[in-house]
């Protein structure tokens, strides 16, 4: 029996020793000299905020919102506003693909740099797979920068960094937002890859994410600038390494040129008048109250107090429920507190409805 301890805790050393012996080998570079930048204000004239404003006053203190219900909406919404971008665009995303959309998205952003557009891109790294080269050469442009949330010590092989330093690998950010001028944002549950833009060979999942202009842009925008100046949001350079020599982006998007997929996605942007339909007032938006909740940031790096985390908050923004409760998730996994929170909430006579929309796709959702 004594052996046999002996050998358990043999191991259990070499392993610790491991742990430690591959944190110090794969330490990530120490964040050194950063500027955190600040979102910028709506410019004075632009098409979008011309095409904004006039609602916005007619609608003091109000949201307006417009659900994108399909994949291709979602992704020309994104699109458009990128072209008509003449001050700045900050985006944020759990997940970016390297494929058709991902692709000609970074390259859309490319262009709005090349115009003069400042670009601020906050991407979670556990959803970069092979974009390295890519995110290198738009974090080298003078007009653009990519920070990445929580990145993985190895770049190769990036899911064995797991084995030494799991904790923190396992605090991810899983935040969504698109912000341009300052006066339009697009919130919701789709990240950015054909999947979640109804095109390509991979299972297309359910989602939804809306326009949002008026009163919570700013607030967008705010909570932006919390996740950029994050002790956990890392310069890419020091990640991915200094840009490579040619056009990665551009070489990602030549990729298709051939593809059924492409010439569907360019017929589709031609078809679309996103912006000049809000600028008409034909666009269908709901001006009403809407609240913006979201975790702390700081999760990245620990453990927070259960207030600072986006399912308290969400609890205080609902306030008590009386007589009905409607839920839509892509990602339902209530756990035992969630179930009994329910429980309680039926024992009261209140009604629950739970749509969980992992069911509705080829291959369960994760986002």
């Amino acid at each position: 029996m004594m052996t046999i301890l002996k050998v358990v805790l043999a191991i259990a050393v070499i392993v610790a020793l491991a742990i430690v012996a591959a944190r110090v080998l794969f330490a990530l570079p120490a964040v050194e000299d950063r500027a955190d930048s600040l979102a910028l204000p709506p410019p004075d004239a632009s098409s979008l905020t011309d095409a904004v404003v006039h609602h916005v006053i007619q609608h003091p203190g109000r949201t307006g919102v417009a659900p994108l219900r399909n994949g291709g909406d979602a992704f020309a919404a994104r699109i458009i506003l990128a072209d008509a971008a003449v001050s700045s665009i900050d985006a944020q995303y759990y997940i970016w693909h390297d494929d058709l959309t991902g692709s000609l998205l970074l390259d859309d952003l490319k262009r709005a740099a090349d115009r003069g557009v400042r670009v601020r891109l906050l991407l979670d790294d556990n959803g970069t797979s092979g974009l390295d080269p890519q995110l290198a050469q738009l974090d080298s442009h003078k007009n653009a920068e990519v920070r990445l949330y929580n990145p993985f010590n190895l770049r190769r092989f990036k899911l064995l960094s797991y084995s030494f330093d799991f904790l923190r690998l396992n605090r991810r950010m899983h935040n969504k937002s698109f912000t341009v001028d300052g006066a339009a944002t697009i919130l919701g549950g789709r990240n950015v890859g054909d999947e979640y833009f109804d095109t390509g060979p991979t299972a297309l999942y359910v989602d939804l994410d809306v326009l949002a202009v008026g009163r919570v842009v700013p607030e967008v925008a705010a909570d932006f600038d919390r996740y950029w100046a994050a002790e956990a949001a890392h310069p890419a350079e020091p990640i991915v390494g200094p840009a490579p020599e040619g056009d990665p982006i551009g070489n990602s998007v030549r990729r298709y040129e051939v593809e059924p997929q492409l010439t569907e996605y360019r017929k589709l942007l031609a078809g679309s008048d996103l912006v000049a339909d809000l600028s008409r007032g034909e666009l269908d938006l709901e001006w009403t109250k809407v609240v913006l909740v979201s975790d702390d940031p700081i999760k990245g790096m620990g453990a927070v107090p259960r207030e600072d985390l986006l399912a308290s908050r969400l609890t205080q923004a609902v306030g008590e429920i009386e007589t009905r409760f409607d839920g839509i998730s892509p990602y339902f996994v209530p756990g035992a507190t969630g179930v009994d929170a329910f429980a309680t909430l039926e024992s009261r006579g209140v009604a629950v409805r739970i749509l969980d929309l992992s069911r509705f796709s080829a291959a369960p959702l994760i986002t």
